[in-house]
């Protein structure tokens, strides 16, 4: 949505956040990593890489799962409080994987369970923290000097063959720890260790592009069998809310369009839909038809990847493919960046609701309307889906004209 960007009183807030949670560590400690693990992507090929932990020892699973945040329902601030608990020990190295902290990463990238390790750093952390759309917060950076594992990381036996065969693509490997229930945010830091595809070819991947390939790579494999299953019956809607980020997901009875439209709540006092009605405001939007799309989602971002997953899991569940069209509101509510993880998982907690059911778009969007601030027509008025439902003949139809 937009450039990665946060307001200057909403940034200092994120910082007191940082700061009240500011590990008082010195140059070596002990603890607990998540596992989490984060590749830069400034100066690619030699990138910031390293490992995040707390200084503390236990289950941290929760500070760095954003499934777990969607479960539980934590608000921000516990997310950002843990968040400003960790340490990110880093160094600048080659996506070729020739440093020694890069042997780690991989092992910790591995584990399904927090691991204890032992950190020796150059310099004490600074309390400081970068955001991304994509990704999630990052704070308390400090040049790491060396990193040891205390003990040995838990690694399920699909991904220890999986990350053992070398011959295997990328691709293929998703793929096949996808079908066991491997975690995607796991599936992700795989990839951005390093640790997938075909030997020769194996690199570090920044954490931002890791996390969207995994997204697309997963929902384009589904979506090659949800383009062969009959289409859905019936308009159905559904949507959920979390943490400032409202969404109302459209499904329409047809062959698999998809389509994601966002808007930010102006930051006015008066938010009533007649108000409303008379601001300007900036959106987002991507879209792609049957045939899928050929470039990157330039404007809704990583989102639209994360969205599309979501979006192809139920599709599958249901065997039945659709025309899709989806809202998305932003509050104030939403002031600091939690990366799309968030997103793909506030959106697969909808589709376990029972959707809300329409006989006409009409009902729909005025169904849609009574739940958002932004007028409906606002959103409509500047789908491509919409502007163009119903209006293409199918072959079908095109053959009992001529008859």
């Amino acid at each position: 949505m937009g450039e990665d960007f946060i307001r200057r009183d909403k940034a200092e807030v994120i910082l007191s956040k940082i700061r009240d949670n500011f590990p008082k560590v010195k140059l070596h400690f002990s603890g607990s990593t998540p596992p989490e693990i984060f590749v830069g992507r400034v100066n690619y090929p030699n990138v910031f890489s390293g490992i995040l932990s707390p200084d503390l020892k236990g289950d941290t699973t929760v500070m760095a799962s954003p499934e777990e945040w969607v479960e539980k329902n934590l608000s921000i601030e516990d997310i950002l409080a843990y968040r400003g608990q960790m340490i990110y020990g880093r160094q600048v190295t080659n996506v070729k994987l020739n440093k020694s902290l890069n042997n780690v990463t991989q092992e910790l990238a591995l584990s399904s369970k927090p691991v204890s390790t032992e950190f020796f750093l150059k310099r004490v952390p600074t309390l400081q923290y970068s955001s991304s759309r994509i990704s999630t917060i990052m704070a308390n950076p400090a040049p790491i000097d060396r990193v040891l594992l205390e003990e040995n990381p838990f690694v399920e036996k699909k991904v220890d063959y999986i990350v053992g065969d070398y011959d295997v693509k990328s691709t293929d490997a998703l793929k096949e720890l996808y079908n066991s229930k491997i975690k995607i945010s796991q599936m992700q830091k795989l990839l951005s260790a390093g640790l997938l595809g075909v030997k020769t070819q194996r690199r570090l991947v920044p954490t931002r592009w890791g996390i969207t390939a995994v997204d697309d790579m997963i929902s384009k494999d589904l979506l090659k069998k949800i383009k062969t299953y009959k289409e859905i019956n019936e308009i159905m809607i559904f949507s959920d809310e979390y943490n400032g980020n409202h969404y109302e997901i459209l499904f329409l009875p047809g062959e698999f369009k998809f389509e994601v439209i966002e808007a930010s709540l102006p930051h006015i006092d008066d938010l009533s839909k007649e108000n409303l009605t008379n601001q300007k405001m900036g959106f987002w939007k991507d879209f792609e038809g049957f045939y899928g799309r050929k470039d990157y989602a330039s404007s809704v971002t990583g989102a639209y990847y994360a969205n599309r997953l979501a979006v192809a899991e139920y599709l599958e569940r249901i065997k039945r493919q659709a025309t899709i069209v989806i809202f998305r509101e932003v509050s104030e509510d939403y002031y600091a960046p939690l990366g799309v993880g968030i997103l793909r998982e506030l959106m697969r907690k909808a589709f376990l609701k029972n959707p809300e059911k329409a006989v006409s778009i009409e009902e729909a969007l005025k169904n849609i309307d009574s739940r958002i601030k932004i007028p409906i027509k606002k959103f409509s008025e500047i789908s491509w889906i919409l502007a163009n439902y119903g209006k293409q003949k199918k072959l079908g139809e095109f053959f009992n004209l001529k008859s």
